[in-house]
C-alpha cells in the first residue's frame, strides 16, 4: 500500500511541478507585458485617486503562495483524468468536442465562480477572502493574492470538473490559460475593453467590472459573464454607467489626431 501511494505521488508531483512553474511565468511575464502597455496610458487608470502599486510586493508574495494550491488543483485534474479516476471519460478530442467543452467548461466555471465567491463573502468565510480584498484598486498583481482557503474554494474547479463533465484534458488547459489571462486582465486596474459588447444587454464585461468588485465590494461576483449578477441583482447600479464612460474616452482617443512625428 505504501509502495503504491510512492508511485502514484512520484507520478504526480512532475506534472504539478509544470503545472506552477508555467503559473508562476504567465503570472510574472502577463503582468510585466501589462504594465508596460498601462504605463503608456495613465488616462485609463479607472480608480484615478487610488495607487495599488504600492501592494506591489505583499501581492507578488502572496500570490507566488497561493498558486501552490491554483496549480495543485489544475494538476490534480490532469492527473485524475489520465489516470481514468472520474465518473466521466474525457470525449474524444476533436474540433467539435474542443469547441463544445470549451463552452461547457466556461459556463460551468462563470457559476462556480458566483456561488463561491458569494459564499467566500459570507460572514463564516469572508476571513478567507478579506487577503485578497486588501488590493482596493487591483492591479495585474492582485490576481492570485488570495489566501490559501480561498485560492481552493476559488480553483478547485479545476480538480472536480474533469470528474463530472467530459473534459479532454488539453481543454481544461486552454480554460486555464484563458481563465488566467482573462483574471490578469480583470484586476489590471486600466479600461481598455469598454464597448457596447461589455454592458447591457451583452452578457459580456470589461475590467470595469471586477474592479467595481474590489472598489465597492457587495457587487459584481461572477467572473467570465454579468449573467448570474444581472439575475441575482448584485450587478453594480453604476456599473453599464460607468462603461459607457470609457468607451467616450476610447472614442475621443481614436478620434484624436496623430502629433507630428507619431
Amino acid at each position: 500500500m505504501l509502495d503504491q501511494a510512492l508511485t502514484i505521488l512520484l507520478e504526480f508531483l512532475p506534472i504539478y511541478a509544470a503545472c506552477y512553474a508555467v503559473n508562476v511565468f504567465l503570472y510574472f511575464a502577463t503582468g510585466w507585458v501589462l504594465v508596460k502597455i498601462q504605463d503608456r496610458h495613465p488616462e485609463r487608470r479607472i480608480q484615478q485617486n487610488r495607487r495599488g502599486e504600492k501592494r506591489m510586493w505583499k501581492e507578488i508574495r502572496a500570490s507566488v503562495y497561493s498558486l501552490t494550491v491554483t496549480a495543485g488543483c489544475l494538476a490534480g485534474g490532469i492527473f485524475l483524468s489520465m489516470k481514468g479516476w472520474t465518473l466521466v471519460a474525457p470525449l474524444e478530442l476533436t474540433w467539435w468536442s474542443a469547441i463544445l467543452m470549451f463552452v461547457v467548461s466556461i459556463l460551468a466555471f462563470d457559476t462556480w465562480f458566483y456561488w463561491g465567491h458569494r459564499f467566500m463573502h459570507t460572514k463564516a468565510m469572508y476571513r478567507f477572502h478579506a487577503e485578497h480584498h486588501r488590493s482596493v484598486a487591483p492591479t495585474v498583481w492582485s490576481t492570485y493574492s488570495d489566501d490559501l482557503v480561498d485560492a481552493f474554494v476559488m480553483q478547485s474547479y479545476y480538480l472536480w470538473a474533469v470528474i463530472f463533465l467530459p473534459i479532454p484534458i488539453p481543454v481544461l488547459i486552454v480554460h486555464r490559460l484563458w481563465d488566467h489571462f482573462n483574471g490578469t486582465i480583470g484586476h489590471s486596474g486600466f479600461e481598455f475593453w469598454a464597448s457596447p459588447m461589455s454592458r447591457m444587454p451583452s452578457p459580456m464585461v470589461c475590467v470595469t467590472f471586477h474592479d467595481q468588485h474590489h472598489s465597492r465590494f457587495r457587487y459584481n461576483y461572477a467572473n467570465f459573464f454579468s449573467f448570474w449578477d444581472r439575475v441575482c441583482g448584485t450587478i453594480d447600479p453604476k456599473y453599464d454607467e460607468q462603461v459607457k464612460v470609457f468607451e467616450q474616452m476610447g472614442e475621443k482617443s481614436a478620434a484624436k489626431p496623430a502629433a507630428p512625428g507619431e
